[in-house]
């Protein structure tokens, strides 16, 4: 019971988001400043929102396998990754240190408090968006299996397009 009730609200929480704008929040940058969700969203192509915390390690497994995606499809299509960090201000220390690690060249933002995780109703990390360059939130995807980061590219490619994602 517990495990259809945790689908139901998945479900729920994500269908919902395709309705909703995403909303102004503002999150903090790997050097403490604070910036709004909606400043660093690209206009000129496709935008990537990956929320991941640094305790996840499906989240990391999916920010490393898309990484090579990522290059090629910022000089492609002109897409922007965020990979906003849901952890809080205790653990919010490990996040850089594991960024420089793994090597990854996104933007990092922290949602410390979680405003825009819960504001967008994502239960679950990992959990991707993809916009497009209105800032419409097309595509979101819950989870990570190795091979969906092929996906996100193909979704990206028929964004930057003009076309509505398959899903």
């Amino acid at each position: 019971m517990k495990n259809l009730f945790t689908a139901l609200s998945l479900f729920v929480a994500t269908t919902a988001l395709v309705a909703q704008e995403l909303p102004s929040t503002t999150l903090k940058t790997l050097d403490g400043k604070q910036v709004d969700i909606l400043s660093q969203i690209n206009h000129d192509g496709p935008t990537v929102i990956s929320f991941w915390a640094t305790w996840c390690k499906p989240c990391i497994k999916e920010l490393n396998a898309f990484m090579d995606y990522a290059i090629d499809l910022e000089d492609e299509v002109n897409m922007k990754v965020l990979a906003v960090s849901i952890d809080d201000t205790r653990n919010s220390s490990r996040v850089a240190p594991l960024v420089q690690g793994q090597g990854w060249e996104y933007t990092v933002l922290l949602d410390e408090n979680q405003d825009l995780k819960r504001n967008l109703g994502i239960v679950n990390v990992p959990f991707t968006l993809v916009l497009n360059s209105a800032g419409e939130v097309v595509w979101k995807h819950s989870g990570y299996s190795p091979g969906d980061e092929e996906h996100l590219a193909e979704v990206v490619e028929e964004v930057a397009a003009g076309r509505t994602p398959s899903h």
